[in-house]
This record gives structure tokens, sequence and C-alpha cells, in this order.
């Protein structure tokens, strides 16, 4: 902002509010004005498209607190319309100093003029001295106001064996990003032409007339804050090419099936400034023969004999990637008992392991000898076992 920008117009009066107005009084006014004068609804009206501009220049500063302090206090220290004009004589024909030598005289050491420290005043409005050649000023505060844009996001998927998913692996990940194209190099534009400014947003990217504290993306540049007029015939005027590479990540030892795994910075590269996007991979785990998971806990299905649940027995376990465990089965063990074998899971990030949790699944033999059904049939007169059907009849 120059410094005839700060001390010429007065922004309260653009606005129509009073000097101790509100905030929420400044952002009703610009909202007013900006719904009644705005481009779109007034296409080709000159004067409705200044009277937008000169609004939202306002509400622009007076809708930040810092800002509207800064040019309060400059209005009030420089008397509103006050001009820097180099004096012709050193003194006026009235016989005194004109208004710019008057400032220096009440800021100096020994001046009687009220007010604070001449270098508290310079340091906080440097930027109204300085020298702003035509038309450069404006460019480069539209490129220091256009707002960085952050990276797209990548989508991976990766397919892992069962073995992969417990002790974790480095695989390769195919990706398909969108980075800038290489025959526009990222303008959008068709060879041998630039993109232009967009008239909405004045190249800042931001809808005018967003909410206080809200960066809405233009709606005709998209947030790009350029159009393009003849767009590349490669990216179609998006700046933007598919590419495809090829990454190695890691996989932490524990990730389950369909598990989304996200890998910060590794996504699309960000535009003015901004951030990288992430790399979220969907990890695919195959089935083992004789595993299962249950979040860290591994999962074996055991079968017995009906001899062993009855009576008791010692049965070996399997262990993944380990030797087998000893299993005691007390007597009477009912088929679908789970039991836990501590400390035989997979690894956590805090480095401790999860358990095994083995399932009894008692058997039915296909044939027997003579002699055994003579004896399974001795042995069910002798049981003497209630039916087991009474209660489901009697609960059904």
């Amino acid at each position: 902002m120059s410094s005839k920008d700060w001390l010429d117009k007065d922004y309260y009066k653009v606005l129509g509010v009073a000097k101790d107005a509100k905030a929420a009084d400044i952002k009703k006014a610009f909202r007013k004005i900006a719904r009644e004068n705005h481009p779109d609804q007034h296409p080709g009206d000159k004067r409705a498209e200044q009277r937008f501009k000169e609004a939202s220049e306002a509400h622009d500063i007076l809708s930040d607190p810092d800002k509207r302090k800064e040019y309060d206090e400059t209005r009030s220290l420089l008397g509103g319309g006050f001009r820097f004009q180099r004096p012709t004589g050193g003194a006026s024909s009235s016989g005194t100093t004109s208004g710019f030598e008057d400032i220096f005289q009440r800021f100096t050491a020994g001046g009687s003029g009220p007010g604070p420290d001449l270098g508290d005043i310079l340091g906080g409005f440097g930027n109204l001295f300085t020298n702003t050649a035509a038309g450069a000023g404006s460019a480069t505060r539209r490129a220091a106001s256009k707002p960085a844009r952050r990276g797209a996001d990548i989508e991976g998927t990766v397919s892992i064996t069962f073995d992969q998913s417990v002790s974790g692996a480095t695989v390769a990940v195919h990706m398909v990003s969108d980075d800038p194209c290489p025959a526009c190099k990222g303008t959008g534009a068709k060879a041998g032409t630039m993109p232009r400014v967009c008239p909405t947003c004045s190249g800042s990217g931001v809808q005018p007339g967003s909410d206080l504290g809200a960066s809405v993306p233009c709606k005709t540049c998209l947030g790009r804050g350029l159009l393009v007029d003849e767009p590349c015939s490669v990216c179609g005027g998006s700046g933007r090419a598919k590419s495809s590479q090829t990454m190695n990540v890691r996989i932490p030892a524990g990730v389950s099936d369909g598990q989304r795994i996200r890998i910060k910075g590794k996504g699309s590269k960000g535009e003015n400034g901004g951030t990288a996007g992430d790399l979220y991979v969907t990890v695919h785990v195959g089935k083992h023969p004789v595993f299962g998971r249950s979040g860290f806990n591994l999962t074996v299905d055991v079968p017995v004999t009906y001899a062993e649940a009855v009576l008791g027995a010692e049965v070996n376990v399997p262990v993944f990637n380990g030797n087998p465990v000893r299993l005691r089965i007390p007597a009477f063990t009912p088929n679908g008992r789970t039991f836990r074998v501590r400390g035989k899971g997979v690894q956590q990030a805090n480095a401790e392991y999860g358990d095994l949790l083995v399932t009894i699944s008692v058997t039915v033999p296909e044939t027997l000898s003579p002699e055994a059904k003579a004896a399974l049939a001795t042995y069910s007169e002798l049981a003497v076992e209630p039916d087991p059907r009474t209660k489901l009849f009697e609960e059904a």
C-alpha cells in the first residue's frame, strides 16, 4: 500500500461507517456494497466495478486490527490529506515552516510537540515512504499476496504377504501423481504465450468478499490467480500432467488388511511455496493357510480328538516363525474353547508382542473299527448323559 493510498483515502467514508465502528459493522457494510456492486452482477459497469474495488480495499484495511491501527495512527499524525512536498525556500510566505519540517520538529530531541518517538513512527510505517515505481509495486503485492497452494495427496495400493504384515517389509509402491506439465512448465498456457492476471481477484487467487479470516479460492481462476487464453495442448490448461513413479515404502510390522498408511510430504508438490501433499498407501494382506489376525494377536485353530478333549492332554501348537509350544488341554474341554499363549503374537510399536490365541476344535473320526464301535456303545450306556438338546427346545 503506497503512502497516497494510506493518507488520501477515507476508508470509513468508503464503507459508510463511523471511525469507531465495530468489526461486525464494517463487515456488514462491506457485504452490502459487495452485493450491490459485484462485477458478476453488473458486467461491463465500470462504476460498479470501481466501487467494488474501493470497498474491497477499505475492508482489507479496516477488518484487520493491526492494519486498522496503523491506518488510524497515520491519518491522525499527518492530518488526512497531507502531502510530502519539498519546501521551496525553507519557510513559507507566512513565515512558518512546511508541514514536512513541522513533523520533524515535533519529534526531534528537545522538540515540544507531543507524541511518540520518531524512530517508532518510521519503524511502524516505513513501508509508507518507499518509492513505488509505476506497475512494479502492484505486481509485487499481487505476487506476495497470492496464497500458497498445498500439493495434492496421492493414493497408492500395495499387496503384501501375511509374513510381511507380521514382520514388516520395504516394498515398491507404484503411484500416479499430479506434477507440473513438462510442455508448459506448469503455466497451463500454449508454448509462446503467457497466462494473464485474473481480473476478478487481481491475481491474489482469493475470491473478493471472502469472510474475515477465510481464504475462499477465486471462482474465476479457481485460486490460481491467472487465466489461460490459449491452453496447453498437453495438459489442457491445467498446468498439471499425470506422471507415474515408483517409491520404496516401509510397511510397519503389524499392519492389517485394508489399513491406510499416511506418508507425510510424499505427495504432489505445492505451488507458490505451499507444502507438498501426502502419500496414502492402502495395504492388502494375503491369507495364511494356518494363522489369522486379531489386532496384534495371532489366531490358530488346533484340532483335538474327542478323547483328548474329555480326558485332557498335552498337544503341540505351531508358533509363527518359531518353535512349537506345548499346550495343556484340561479334561472336559468343550469344542471352541480358546487358550492364550503369551508373547507369541505380532510385535507392537512399543516393542511388546501380542499373544497367540489357540482355539480347540474337536474332531469326529470318519471311520471306526468294530471294536471301537462296541467300546463307544458301551460308553454311551455307562455314561448316562442327559439329553444335550433339552435346553434348546425349552428356550425355543
